[in-house]
């Protein structure tokens, strides 16, 4: 039998401010004192990123509103792929599903429970791979209060150990696997994809969540997302990894619980079409 609620791996480096305000609205979360986190706390690149990341790891030492709290501090810069690779490893193969935060996640109080419901309802389901919290700023007009969706997100997300089992960790491989299927990975042409996957062969950049993406769609796997997003991503103000300045991902989180979750697994087409025109309306910016 799975644990009462899965556990949480929170990933984080050297933004303290950014931490803050992620757990304080995890300690809002309906659930918080009953999940478990793992932190996971990257070393510092250089002198400059030192003081950073000694005043994130105090703040994750004075972490007691939850179940538990095991801080995993490394001495050495993984970076974050190789960072939430290895966490993630850890913590679903321990404990058969996870849910996953990054430092600079912010979350509805009703983030834990969808989450948690999610992972119950679906663990049976071989073609459902990946929950995700977020979903774009779109119109809800007309959309349930929880769709399928075929793209990953990692901005607040979960999964099980079976799933994650078909991540594949080479780029080229994945490139490979995806020839004849560009135009769908792509959301039929709307974004480019799989130049991320391109960019990392090339040593480019060094990311991870592109290769999920990819594994879950080569496996044939669906992705739930909530119509109205339950995270707000507070990164994108030039200070993060990865993250470009932004707004067109700004959104209001919703504040209820989510109570409907589809039985039928299949991607919802009017929400792959909001999606799609997101993205097409937002070239240049995302």
């Amino acid at each position: 039998m799975p644990e009462k609620k899965a556990p949480i791996a929170l990933f984080c480096y050297n933004r303290p401010e950014h931490l803050n305000r992620t757990l304080e609205a995890l300690r809002a979360n309906h659930g918080a004192s009953e999940s478990r986190i793992y932190a996971f706390a990257d070393g510092a690149k250089d002198d400059v990123d030192e003081p950073g990341v000694l005043a994130v790891r105090g703040i994750l030492d004075s972490i007691d509103w939850c179940d538990s709290v095991e801080v995993v501090a490394q001495s050495d810069n993984l970076g974050l792929r190789a960072s939430i690779l290895s966490g993630v490893d850890q913590v679903v193969n321990e404990h058969g599903r996870v849910i996953v935060l990054e430092d600079d996640i912010v979350t509805s109080p009703w983030f834990l429970t969808y989450m948690n419901d999610s992972l119950d309802k679906y663990q049976s389901y071989a073609d459902v791979m990946h929950i995700s919290g977020f979903f774009l700023p779109v119109d809800g007009a007309e959309l349930p209060e929880t769709v399928f969706y075929r793209p990953t997100s990692c901005w607040g997300w979960a999964t099980w150990k079976d799933s994650w089992a078909n991540l594949e960790r080479d780029a080229q491989t994945l490139l490979t696997r995806l020839k004849g299927k560009e135009q769908s990975f792509n959301l039929d042409g709307a974004y480019d994809f799989l130049n991320h996957l391109q960019l990392n062969v090339d040593g480019e950049i060094s990311t991870w969540a592109i290769f999920w993406y990819a594994s879950v769609f080569l496996a044939g796997g669906q992705c739930l997302h909530p119509s109205k997003s339950l995270v707000a991503n507070i990164g994108h103000d030039g200070g993060g990894t990865n993250c470009q300045s932004t707004d067109c991902f700004n959104t209001t989180l919703r504040a209820e619980r989510i109570e409907d979750f589809p039985n039928e697994v299949q991607e919802h087409v009017v929400a792959f079409e909001r999606a799609r025109q997101f993205y097409l309306g937002n070239k240049g910016s995302v």
